[in-house]
């Protein structure tokens, strides 16, 4: 009989990559959405066919404890959030409440579901449960590179609420004996990225200045430094955790670190542009505390994983490039469309 998962955020960048990972492996996969009216949904119905959907929001316990008694997975992934750090300061309740208050809403379901009803309890069925952590945790970092034991300072109301996830996973695993892991997530890109985040605003300046479009490119801090890697590589190590014989989290990122200028350079040079023709650097773009510098240190994952990235940064940047190029050639809209979704 094939596992069974059900992936909160389906909708978005790393659950499209999961749930085809997923299904290639062979399991039955459930993605959770927030109602009929999600726009989302007729993409997902259309894209990804043999993925099973089941109403539930982050916000409502009640419907959580009803998608998990229908989908009945052996593995839940959390991986909805309000994820674009920018709006976290706009919205810094809704963020809390979906990011933060959404996992305890998840684990909770599953400690319903599963029977456990005391610390440490015996359960009728166990449910394996990763959560999507992240690198915006550690912030305002105390070391570099970051491990699985750095203290996180995180500086956004994003990174506040991921660290509330991260450690009520680790207390439902303490308390309750429940398979419960984080995977604390580096930067990891996709031409399924959505326009708002800096790699696919570059990917996609850069296509329209190609295409005679626009003809500049406004973006905040060049200076600040982070650890990309691949969507479609990361979801691998998702798996992998929750394939593993004990429950552990885990760092998972490339251990190497580009600047936003590097970034720049390497989508205008795949496009055969010069960067500095195009590029209007605005202060008005800076976060309210920035984040500087991450790097991850994967040795955990490689070591007792087997986990590797694949893909490199600059292959990354000319895959994203390349995949806007076609969907504005094509006239598609970069708000609606993923021009590499299958």
């Amino acid at each position: 009989m094939a596992r069974r998962a059900l992936i909160t955020g389906i909708t978005g960048q790393d659950g499209s990559y999961l749930a085809e990972h997923l299904l290639r492996e062979g399991y039955e996969v459930w993605g959770l959405v927030r109602g009929q009216a999600n726009p989302r949904v007729p993409r997902v119905r259309r894209l990804l066919q043999d993925v099973r959907l089941v109403r539930g929001d982050l916000l409502d316990q009640g419907s959580l404890i009803s998608a998990v008694e229908k989908a009945q997975p052996d593995e839940v992934y959390n991986l909805g959030a309000i994820s674009f750090v920018p709006m976290s300061w706009e919205q810094a309740e809704l963020t809390g409440e979906v990011t933060g208050m959404g996992v305890l809403r998840v684990l909770e379901a599953i400690r319903v579901c599963s029977g456990i009803t005391a610390s440490r309890g015996s359960s009728a069925r166990q449910i394996r449960f990763y959560q999507a952590s992240s690198s915006e945790m550690f912030g305002q970092v105390r070391e570099t590179p970051q491990t699985e034991r750095t203290p996180f300072h995180p500086r956004s109301p994003y990174g506040v609420a991921k660290a509330y996830g991260h450690f009520l996973t680790q207390n439902y695993r303490e308390s309750y004996g429940m398979f419960a892991v984080s995977g604390i997530l580096f930067n990891h890109e996709s031409p399924r990225r959505g326009a708002e985040f800096v790699t696919r605003k570059v990917s996609l300046g850069v296509a329209r200045i190609k295409l005679g479009l626009a003809s500049e490119l406004r973006l905040g801090n060049l200076e600040a430094r982070r650890d990309w890697g691949f969507a479609g590589d990361f979801v691998r190590a998702m798996h992998l955790m929750l394939s593993a014989a004990e429950p552990e989290d885990y760092v998972i990122g490339t251990g190497r670190t580009h600047s936003v200028r590097e970034l720049v350079e390497a989508a205008f040079g795949a496009a055969g542009l010069d960067w500095e023709r195009h590029v209007v650097c605005d202060s008005s773009l800076h976060r309210p505390a920035e984040v500087d510098l991450l790097c991850a240190d994967p040795k955990k994952a490689r070591t007792q994983l087997g986990w590797e990235p694949t893909v490199s940064f600059e292959d990354l940047v000319a895959m994203m490039v390349e995949a806007d190029l076609r969907l504005l050639a094509d006239g598609r809209d970069p708000e609606q469309d993923n021009p590499s979704w299958p």
